[in-house]
């Protein structure tokens, strides 16, 4: 059994959801909130499908769209067994510089909910990766987190490997140029990595350019298994036991 452990399944990039969950029906998918809209299909698809789980947060782009009752929200759908955690979260210098104090507030707002309901925390940093690293070391000590699309040094990686944070790898490890994420991957224990797509985006190769799915995490496991020199089904096994332990799956499964 694969576990996609990161993707966006909205119906503006699918023709049919339908289809795309029915190629994964021997599998598992962790779909992923940004907002409150995506959050609330999160929890409906959650609710439809028996193998999909969800993480619901809000993005540090949708900071202007968060207000007080967005976090009431949050807070009462924690309590739902299938969400099993809170993300994506984090920081994004790329996209907004202008208001990193306010993105970091955010961040550790939800941390703190996280440990709350006792749910994994799951991180998109972007161009921030010192300022996360801070955080994560200040304010998420015993909590189970996951850095995810990890485009960070090998330097910066074994910081986080001492925290106990998992690194999730996606499609753009197979793409040609991604020498540095490949070298990670090589010096990264496999027992500290997680297969995910951010499906539909980063479409792994040989498919790169199309819209990306959940089943393509094959080939992501593919291209690990190729680093590693391992085979590709040791890579599945080991990332998959890695991903229900990360998001405690035995509790819910």
């Amino acid at each position: 059994m694969m576990i996609d452990t990161h993707c966006h399944l909205d119906k503006e990039f699918y023709s049919d959801i339908n289809q795309v969950i029915q190629h994964m029906k021997n599998h598992m998918i962790i779909v992923s909130g940004t907002n409150i809209k995506d959050s609330k299909n999160v929890i409906l698809l959650c609710k439809k499908y028996k193998n999909i789980y969800g993480t619901i947060g809000f993005h540090p782009d949708e900071i202007k769209t968060i207000d007080e009752k967005s976090f009431l929200f949050l807070e009462e759908n924690l309590k739902n067994t299938k969400i099993v955690g809170v993300g994506e979260i984090g920081l994004d210098y790329y996209h907004n510089k202008e208001n990193k104090e306010e993105q970091k507030e955010l961040f550790i707002r939800q941390i703190k909910l996280a440990q709350k309901y006792n749910k994994t925390i799951v991180i998109h940093s972007r161009d921030a990766i010192e300022d996360t690293y801070e955080i994560v070391k200040k304010y998420g000590k015993g909590s189970k987190i996951v850095l995810h699309c990890y485009s960070g040094s090998v330097e910066m990686a074994y910081k986080f490997l001492k925290l106990g944070v998992a690194f999730g790898i996606g499609g753009v490890v197979t793409f040609k140029n991604s020498h540095k994420l490949k070298e990670v991957v090589k010096e990264m224990p496999l027992s500290s990595l997680l297969l995910e797509t951010d499906s539909p985006f980063l479409t792994p190769e040989p498919y790169r350019g199309k819209t990306n799915e959940p089943y393509n995490v094959y080939y992501v496991a593919q291209e690990i298994a190729k680093i590693k020199e391992i085979s590709v089904d040791k890579v599945i096994e080991e990332t998959t036991k890695n991903a229900m332990n990360q998001f405690d799956f035995k509790e819910n499964l």
